[in-house]
Order: structure tokens, then sequence, then C-alpha cells
């Protein structure tokens, strides 16, 4: 059995460039067999509250696709195209 230790990397501000990748190397790992982890960009979050501005069903046009965001009775959100 082998026991791997993950060390936790810090968020990436958004502002930072996307040019700075920040590797992560395991301990006690040979140089061939090294792992090294590139965290994933986090997307800034936008509240649905802010889309829908008290809306139950809003339109978003991406591209030249239109896509429909509804929010449901169940407090839920349905895209669809």
């Amino acid at each position: 059995m082998r026991t791997i230790i993950i060390h936790r990397v810090p968020r990436i501000p958004p502002w930072s460039s996307a040019m700075n990748v920040h590797r992560l190397t395991l301990p006690h790992s040979s140089a061939p067999n090294a792992v090294s982890a590139v965290p994933a960009a986090v997307p800034e979050a936008l509240d649905s509250e802010h889309l829908l501005k008290g809306r139950r069903e809003i339109l978003i046009r991406h591209g030249d696709k239109l896509y429909r965001l509804r929010h449901t009775s169940n407090d839920k959100l349905i895209l669809t195209k």
C-alpha cells in the first residue's frame, strides 16, 4: 500500500496572469514518477437574482444561439436551448 500526502495550494486570485502556473510535487517521489497538479481556474460566481432581476425566465444570447434560463417553482434553474 502506498500513502500519498497532498498539500493544499492556495487559490489563484482572478487578477493573476494565466501564465502563472503553480506546481505541486508530492514528497518522497522520484523524478520520473513525480506528480504535479495545476489548480483549475475558478470562475467568478454570479448571483441568480442579479441575472433574473425578479423575473422567472430570461433569454441569453450566446453567439448565434438563444438559450432560456428558467427559475422553477421548486427553486431550481433550468437552461434550455
